[in-house]
């Protein structure tokens, strides 16, 4: 920018985007100066440089507002938990179930943890099947990320909203 700029020649692009053409190093920062404006290098690597007449302040504050609402319009995803055990009785499994579904109709995805208690971990099968039951109830409007796996003292499964192609060929 400016003075940093180490070239004999530039090739100059006025504010409204414009080739004023090549001049040396020296008119171009004197007719950025004459308009109010700062000289920046946009590409370095053509020869000779390309070079551009601009307000850089004023440039990146914009890209800076840009930035920040794009950041703005993205969508966080979250992972909500969804906790049972072993033994978890059937009316709260299928009431836990409908949680999961208005949690992926919202666009979260879910983490479904089998807690163990004491001797439970020696039925690692049983959270197996539960976890391969609620895979199944919510393969309509889920797929399965992470496959159940141990992670300490419980079991552990992600499932993503939304449904793979694999998924739809299959079903």
């Amino acid at each position: 920018m400016n003075n940093e700029i180490r070239v004999r020649e530039v090739r100059l692009i006025d504010e409204s985007g414009k080739q004023l053409g090549i001049y040396p190093i020296r008119e171009a920062l004197h007719v950025a100066m004459e308009r109010g404006l700062d000289l920046v290098e946009v590409s370095p690597n053509a020869r000779p440089p390309v070079c551009r007449l601009m307000d850089y302040g004023k440039f990146m504050y914009e890209k800076s507002r840009r930035d920040r609402e794009a950041r703005r319009a993205q969508k966080q995803v979250e992972i909500k938990e969804i906790q049972v055990r072993p033994k978890t009785a059937e009316h709260d499994v299928t009431f836990k179930l409908s949680r999961a579904r208005k949690f992926l109709a919202e666009g979260n995805k879910i983490r479904v943890r089998v807690r163990f208690r004491g001797r439970e971990i020696t039925h690692a099968d049983l959270a197996v099947e539960l976890m391969e039951r609620v895979a199944t109830d919510l393969g309509d409007v889920a797929t399965v990320e992470l496959t159940p796996r141990m992670e300490g003292r419980s079991m552990i499964m992600i499932l993503a909203p939304g449904k793979t192609e694999a998924k739809a060929d299959q079903g």
